[in-house]
């Protein structure tokens, strides 16, 4: 370099240091030139000749930063006596900026930029950011996104029901598949879905109090969603905070000032019994805003027009405050049409606003439903009666799908899309999904203690071992030896064993591991969430693991254990709600095997009672009992007498509960929605759906994608088992780039298969928190941006310099309008030499790839000030060849942008003339999507994304 190089006022910036930030020429001496630095506050000193500098120009159209900290965007760039005055536009106003003026941190966002600055990275970054941009151009095209890495079965009419409600704007649809086919897994891919797409991000859910933890572990541990609770401790919490702020400030707890603990988290669990008994907590999650709430167990929710229950009022409240919502209940219209009424109520206020009219409706919807059933029997002939009441519903459109190609399913798609509530109603059926396992009760009578006597009747006699010290029940009982002959009987079979609280589960569980010698495991409400991740994998565990599993009720909430086939009651609960909820950890679908559920009860006791009436009455241990509670309401006096010992009660109950059982059955059965369940499920969407996800879940791609991302950015990687591995930060670690690594490492698996097996392992996808937060951390940084490489090829003479270079269409734009669907995120690759040539075809990525080798930094610091010339030359060139690409890449994406769009418009303007169901709301939304899209598409430019320069040898 010349002396003349340095002017005093220029900004340098030092290769070997990048962190000093943004120099300042403060001297020239002789050969010596002196910069400071005001973001390091240091001074440093350099031999002209030799010093590792790198002259900082900003470019027209990049941003700059003053001192004071005010941002300007580079309009034009003037030379004066050696230092550059910049033309910056802040706002519309233009004004002269002397680079004297810059601030002293750097960030180059420009590929050639960061190289001139020294900050420029190895071959693998580069291949990484080349690698994430196509990961996920691909991933945001999938009709798979969002649905992708759950910890959950592929089941068709979970996936259909949460692939058709989550692509809606604010979705309010009630979820009323029957109780073991998954509304709670439904509820979280919607979720997760509108999570990942932008479409929310927001949530809260409201459970009874007794699901909170289930709700929690499930979302935790099946969607890799982490949820907040917000109770009357985290509000005793608050106030602590508070009152320590109050002695400085004079601050008041509960006035406007106050932090509102719904609002300082995106999602939040709580219970719908803490927000009726909380006023404060009530004031508090209206005044937050919600983009999506799910409210479980949603028939619980009492109504009547004159006299709604505190609960139903408050979700009342909070459905108004909510742009989306999801009420999930398993039983849709059993306790009447005025409650099912209510709950469709509180989805659409404007379209369910009067009792009678939607009576009249569900009478219509009957007529409808015959005639579908009529239709959907293979080779019937449409009959005059029917064609006639189709041309009611339909008009002169029935003529034009009487004339398609498959004219019986034409008609009852259409049929599907004008009737009244299968836009908010979805509801699967065993009956219909199927793939259910066996149930076979083997109940067993044994003695009662005589310790037992005076405990033996009511709901305590339910659990009498609960009024008794530990050490006696365990010698006497005779379950206890009852059950550990069983388990010695039934080896090596896996068993599942529940019993009311969490003591009796521990007693039995020290009883069976110490005195009897029998591998087994506790699993309860007081472990910690990685107390009982151990006693799960222990029970999965098929060499070395546990035999048995001792639950307590609330313990065994949220875990599903299909993998098992014996199931032991070792009490009976006074709930049928709690003994499906019992069953179903193993009656799910995807069981392999029959249940075989052992009942061993004391035989003249309250427990004899119970068993009869579950088994004889409701019929609740050989098949799946809706009805149960509506029963169990109906018969109450009946059963409190029988259970506290009136023997003449008993058979009384018994007659009573099947009659009412058979009744409620065969209503639930008539009251079959046909059109709903056709809404519900549609297999050959499904099973498209399915092929997508899995295609993109095959193991190896994301595998193969992290492991060079952990390669570059210190994770060390140490295998584990077939399909796992151990992830630990190793000393190079970027914990920057790295979400969800904890310090002593986290054990992974790739394979679907494994992690529905083994709770415990982390299940990767590309949807995981983990692979989604390196690859947003890539592309949001610098990393990769520029790099420099040496290629060795005897039909290239040495100092060749080649430029490979990726271009990205940037289009500002809300997450929420989705443009990633239309406009690529993929690179556009561009390879070309000094002269402009072309060479993309010649030399494909992958290839120069295994032709390209690092440089030694030291050397490659020296090499960027003598190639800077003719790297600005070849930037000038990949530009110039970039920009016809854009054109095409626009106007295709307006095309599928209007394919997307105007035929949905067109379907819903024309639906809602003839039902109600339709939101106007719903419809405006699509619009100002659509217009909102095409003007961001408009906008769109192509940016330099990264560059690779290469010089051969």
């Amino acid at each position: 370099m010349d002396t003349s190089e340095f002017v005093i006022g220029q900004r340098w910036v030092s290769h070997s240091d990048t962190a000093l930030g943004l120099g300042i020429v403060t001297d020239i001496s002789g050969r010596r030139v002196t910069l400071g630095f005001p973001a390091a506050d240091e001074e440093r000193t350099y031999a002209i000749d030799n010093a590792p500098l790198s002259r900082i120009i900003y470019q027209i159209g990049e941003q700059i930063e003053t001192f004071d900290g005010t941002l300007y965007i580079v309009r034009a760039v003037e030379d004066r006596g050696g230092v550059l005055i910049y033309h910056g536009d802040n706002g519309g106003d233009l004004q002269e900026i002397s680079e004297v003026k810059l601030a002293g941190s750097v960030n180059f966002s420009a590929p050639h930029q960061r190289l001139f600055a020294g900050q420029f990275d190895r071959n693998g970054a580069f291949r990484l950011r080349y690698a994430t941009l196509q990961h996920m151009d691909r991933l945001r095209a999938s009709p798979a996104q969002g649905l992708i890495g759950a910890r959950t079965q592929h089941l068709a009419h979970q996936i259909y029901i949460a692939h058709e409600v989550a692509r809606r704007h604010a979705p309010r649809v009630l979820l009323a598949d029957e109780v073991g086919l998954g509304k709670t897994i439904e509820a979280g891919l919607i979720l997760h879905y509108q999570l990942q797409t932008g479409l929310a991000k927001r949530a809260l859910i409201v459970v009874p109090d007794s699901l909170t933890h289930q709700w929690l572990v499930e979302m935790l541990r099946r969607f890799n969603l982490r949820f907040s609770i917000v109770d009357q401790s985290r509000y005793d919490a608050l106030k602590d905070d508070e009152d320590d702020v109050d002695a400085l400030v004079n601050h008041v707890f509960g006035d406007s000032l106050s932090v509102n603990p719904f609002e300082s988290e995106q999602l939040v669990l709580c219970s719908l019994d803490f927000l009726v008994n909380s006023e404060q907590a009530r004031d508090d999650v209206l005044q937050a805003d919600w983009d999506l709430s799910i409210v479980d167990e949603a028939h619980h929710l009492v109504w009547s027009p004159e006299q709604p229950s505190p609960e139903y009022q408050v979700v009342e409240q909070l459905s108004a405050r909510s742009r989306g919502l999801l009420l999930l209940t398993a039983t849709p219209e059993q306790v009447g049409v005025a409650s099912h009424f209510a709950r469709l109520r509180l989805l659409d206020p404007a379209r369910f606003h009067d009792l009678e009219a939607f009576r009249e409706q569900e009478q219509h919807y009957e007529l409808i439903n015959q005639v579908v059933r009529r239709i959907q029997v293979p080779g019937s002939e449409i009959g005059e009666d029917d064609h006639e009441r189709l041309h009611q519903w339909l008009g002169d459109e029935l003529d034009q799908l009487l004339a398609g190609s498959n004219p019986r399913q034409s008609v009852i798609d259409a049929l599907l899309d004008r009737h009244g509530t299968s836009r908010v109603l979805f509801r699967n059926t065993r009956a219909a999904v199927q793939g259910f396992p066996e149930r076979v009760p083997e109940p067993v009578a044994l003695p009662c203690p005589a310790m037992y006597e005076t405990r033996a009747w009511g709901v305590s006699g339910l659990a009498p071992e609960q009024q008794v010290p530990e050490e006696q029940w365990l010698a006497e009982d005779p379950r206890v030896a009852w059950l550990e002959k069983t388990l010695v009987g039934l080896r090596p079979s896996k068993v599942v064993v529940i019993c009311a609280r969490a003591e009796t589960a521990m007693a039995l569980e020290h009883y069976l591991q110490l005195r009897a010698g029998i591998r087994s495991a506790a699993f309860h409400e007081h472990l910690s969430l990685l107390e009982r991740d151990r006693a799960a994998a222990y029970f999965a565990d098929c060499e070395q693991g546990a035999q048995a599993l001792i639950c307590s009720e609330i313990g065994s909430e949220g875990r599903n254990f299909q993998f098992a086939h014996h199931l032991v009651l070792f009490d009976l609960p006074a709930n049928p709600d709690l003994l499906e909820q019992r069953i179903g950890r193993l009656d799910r679908i995807g069981q392999t095997e029959r249940i075989r559920i052992h009942i061993p009860y004391l035989a003249g006791t309250s427990q004899e009672i119970q068993f009869r009436w579950f088994h004889e009455g409701l019929n609740a241990l050989a098949e799946s009992c809706a009805v149960g509670v509506t029963v169990q309401g109906t018969v109450q006096d009946l059963w409190q007498q029988a259970i506290d010992g009136d023997q003449e009660a008993v058979a009384g109950l018994v007659e009573a509960s099947a009659s009412e059982t058979a009744r409620l059955k065969t209503l639930l059965q008539n009251g079959r929605d046909a059109l709903i369940e056709l809404n519900s499920c549609r297999p050959e969407v499904a099973e498209a759906l399915i092929e997508a996800i899995e295609a993109e879940e095959a193991e190896a791609p994301v595998r193969d994608y992290m492991m060079q991302a952990f390669d570059i950015l210190g994770v060390d990687v140490e295998d584990h088992a077939e399909h796992s591995d151990i992830l630990r930060p190793g000393e190079q670690y970027q914990a920057g780039h790295v979400a969800e690594l904890p310090e002593d490492g986290i054990t992974v698996t790739w394979s679907r298969q494994n992690a529905l097996e083994r709770e415990d392992l982390a299940f990767m996808s590309w949807e995981h928190p983990m692979v989604t937060g390196v690859m947003d951390s890539v592309t949001s940084s610098g990393l990769g941006k520029a790099a420099l490489a040496s290629l060795s090829v005897k039909a290239l003479p040495p100092g060749t310099l080649l430029m490979e270079a990726l271009f990205t269409v940037h289009c500002p734009a809300p997450e929420a309008l989705q443009l990633t669907r239309y406009l690529p995120v993929s690179p556009l690759r561009l390879l070309v030499d000094v002269n402009g040539k072309e060479l993309s075809a010649a030399l494909p990525h992958e290839r120069l790839n295994e032709l390209c080798a690092n440089i030694r930094r030291r050397t490659a610091q020296a090499i960027v000030p003598q190639i800077r010339p003719q790297v600005e030359t070849m930037v000038d060139h990949v530009e110039q060849l970039s920009g016809p690409h854009l054109e095409p890449l626009k106007a295709q994406a307006l095309e599928q942008l209007s394919t997307r769009f105007e035929p949905e418009i067109r379907r819903l303007e024309a639906l809602r003339k003839i039902n109600p169901a339709v939101r106007e709301e719903e419809i405006q939304y699509f619009r100002d999507q659509f217009e909102a899209a095409r003007e961001a598409i408009g906008h769109a430019t192509l940016a330099l994304e990264g560059i690779r320069v290469i010089v051969t040898q």
